[in-house]
């Protein structure tokens, strides 16, 4: 059976940046089957929420005894980006059939979204456009599944005394850093880290989320004076 036209594609512009993906799971998956959450349940978010920062955040709010609706509502704000990617390939799906545009966004991440966008850009066949973003979100969502129950395998090996708890702030910042390109976006990372150090001790873990929303609310301010300017 011949692979639908544009998949191929769609896999090979995002393998490389695969290269990132592939630690970032083995390490998530570790740091559950160490945490209090457990392997299990830990695996279950790649199935469920199936995005990196905002399992690692439900991961330390269920180790830290967080309500559910404070774990919900943060993964929720963490992923609150999605919002714009998904507006902005909005008018490049209207072309597919209702079932696809119902199913397609559930494997919608920044590496998708980022050669998606680009590769529509010069491609207007719909069809080639719709295996193209099939094949590249297929082909992270495999590569996210096997890494992270990989990283379950090895860390449920690894003995209680040897806490990994640690890890997971680690993690963020090694997601932080990169993203530090412009002032907005270090506005953000300073505005949501100190408030979530002042709202440490908030009533029902809400600090993570609260830091989470000043964050991002700082950094779109921030871009939005910087236009003005």
């Amino acid at each position: 059976m011949a692979t639908p036209p544009g998949m191929f594609d769609g896999m090979r512009s995002v393998a490389p940046l695969l290269v990132g993906v592939i630690p970032f799971g083995l390490i998530f998956g570790v740091t559950a089957a160490g945490s209090a959450v457990g392997g299990g349940l830990g695996y279950a978010t790649s199935l469920i929420i199936f995005g990196g920062a905002a399992q690692l955040a439900a991961v330390q709010l269920f180790t830290e005894g967080a309500a559910a609706a404070v774990i919900i509502a943060t993964a929720l704000v963490i992923n609150a980006r999605h919002l714009m990617y998904s507006a902005a390939l909005a008018p490049h799906f209207r072309e597919f059939p209702r079932v696809w545009r119902l199913g397609l966004p559930y494997i919608l991440t920044d590496q998708v979204f980022a050669v998606t966008i680009i590769k529509y850009e010069t491609e207007r066949d719909p069809v080639y456009r719709r295996w193209f973003y099939v094949g590249g979100g297929m082909a992270l969502w495999i590569i996210w599944q096997i890494t992270t129950a990989t990283g379950v395998v090895l860390g449920a090996s690894i003995p209680e005394s040897w806490s990994l708890d640690f890890a997971i702030p680690l993690m963020f910042l090694a997601l932080l850093v990169p993203a530090l390109r412009n002032r907005p976006s270090i506005l953000a990372a300073v505005v949501g880290g100190v408030m979530a150090l002042v709202a440490h001790d908030v009533a029902y873990n809400l600090g993570l989320m609260i830091g989470a929303v000043a964050g991002i609310s700082a950094g779109v301010l921030g871009e939005r004076v910087g236009r003005r300017g």
